[in-house]
């Protein structure tokens, strides 16, 4: 068969191989199916924010495209930002899949934004001993004029009634919990109609919302938990990453650390490890600042410190410069973050920790080069002076002494010395030496 026919006759073989393995497809059923109930569970811990917000949005996506009977979000957050809880509340509010969210395990909170997604969700439940409200609107960004303030307090407050309005829930405490900035228990809010139900653990979740009817954009829905199977859906490495360092804390630490090492690969070229560490420090510590409300001072001031330190290395200052850096970078630490939520603050202690680490470190650079810089040289003319050595020669007054494992020619200072005697070193005049007897 010519080469070309073979080729033709294994394609069209390869063609229907492809058309049959679709076929099986078909008869396979999908995972997820009426065959399985799976339900999916995201679990949500910490600051709501641009990461958070992606990680739902993924999951409700997969429940979707699992065929998932619902989609649980455990939750426990003390709140963040209103553009990632409204993007978050605007992803159910579309989900063709039931979303429970469940305030867990014990001890847990859904305070601030952790509220309004709670309000958002088909079907809110809480563990024993959690807690849900107080979320009244605080600006990340600092202070607000009083007419902002109350633009922003009824823009939410008009949000989360709606909501609760739409779940069939306890509107006139969802304005409470914005307006005044109540809290209440889970058993408090099973009675007060603003939470659906209380559960002890998922399974006793699943088996409570059993039978259950969901009002879905597609139409009705009845969930069927008996038998269900857990599909937990965990962050991925990226998510995980961002969401761990947009810790105000963490991108602290980490953009101290990127400026740290990049001075040291400046003051030690070639070093090449320091340099890029530091610059992945200060590329994680810009990307996680981006979501925080970063003040333009304080990053200028901890800047400034950095250049007081290095300035203080070249410069016989004697220490003052290291002093008013460490000024600027306590000051700078503690104007970093420009808001007033005490979730999205850098602690105290940190900044303490940090602050006494890098001060004690630039000093003891500092102290080592002031000692360097008061010894006597060591090497070069300089260092010949004090030097003790031996006459090759007669000094009469001019002759060869050995120093330091050299002949030099030397110059007695004061008359002879003769040959072999032991001699010293008193100045260098040239390319010669000035001696007198040791």
């Amino acid at each position: 068969m010519p080469f070309w026919g073979i080729i033709r006759s294994t394609a069209a073989k390869l063609r229907l191989f492809l058309i049959l393995l679709g076929l099986l497809g078909l008869l396979i059923p999908a995972r997820g199916s009426a065959e399985e109930n799976q339900v999916d569970v995201l679990s949500v811990k910490g600051v709501i924010n641009p990461i958070v917000a992606g990680y739902i949005g993924r999951g409700i996506n997969t429940a979707e495209r699992d065929g998932a009977q619902c989609l649980v979000i455990e939750l426990d957050t003390p709140g963040g930002l209103d553009v990632s809880m409204r993007e978050i509340i605007q992803a159910i509010v579309r989900a063709r899949v039931p979303v429970v969210a469940y305030v867990a395990p014990a001890g847990a909170r859904a305070a601030s934004a952790g509220t309004f997604i709670v309000m958002a969700a088909h079907i809110a439940a809480m563990a024993p001993n959690t807690n849900i409200g107080a979320a009244h609107p605080v600006s990340i960004s600092g202070e607000v004029d009083k007419t902002m303030a109350e633009k922003v307090t009824n823009d939410a407050v008009a949000l989360i009634k709606g909501l609760a309005e739409q779940r069939g829930r306890n509107a006139a405490w969802a304005e409470q919990a914005v307006r005044q900035s109540v809290s209440v228990t889970a058993k408090e809010a099973l009675d007060l109609r603003v939470i659906d139900l209380t559960a002890d653990d998922l399974t006793a979740l699943l088996n409570k919302i059993d039978g259950r009817e969901v009002i879905l954009p597609q139409g009705s829905v009845t969930l069927h938990m008996r038998g269900a199977r857990l599909n937990w859906i965990e962050m991925n490495f990226i998510e995980n990453l961002l969401h761990t360092i947009s810790d105000p804390n963490i991108a602290y630490i980490l953009l101290i650390l990127g400026i740290n090492g990049l001075i040291f690969e400046l003051a030690n070229p070639g070093a090449i490890f320091p340099g890029v560490i530091g610059a992945i420090c200060l590329i994680l510590a810009f990307l996680a600042l981006g979501t925080l409300p970063l003040s333009h001072t304080g990053l200028a001031l901890i800047i400034l410190a950095f250049v007081l330190f290095v300035t203080d290395l070249f410069v016989t200052a004697h220490g003052i410069l290291t002093a008013g850096g460490i000024v600027a970078l306590l000051l700078g630490s503690l104007l970093l973050i420009n808001s007033p939520a005490p979730y999205i603050a850098i602690s105290t202690n940190v900044i303490i920790a940090v602050v006494g680490f890098t001060g004690l470190f630039f000093a003891f650079v500092i102290g080592k080069v002031i000692r360097a810089q008061r010894q006597r040289a060591v090497t070069g003319y300089e260092g010949l002076v004090g030097a003790r050595g031996v006459a090759r020669t007669d000094l009469k007054p001019e002759g060869v002494v050995f120093v330091q494992g050299e002949h030099w020619e030397a110059l007695s200072e004061e008359g002879e010395i003769g040959r072999g005697a032991p001699v010293q070193v008193v100045g260098v005049k040239g390319l010669k030496v000035i001696v007198r007897k040791a």
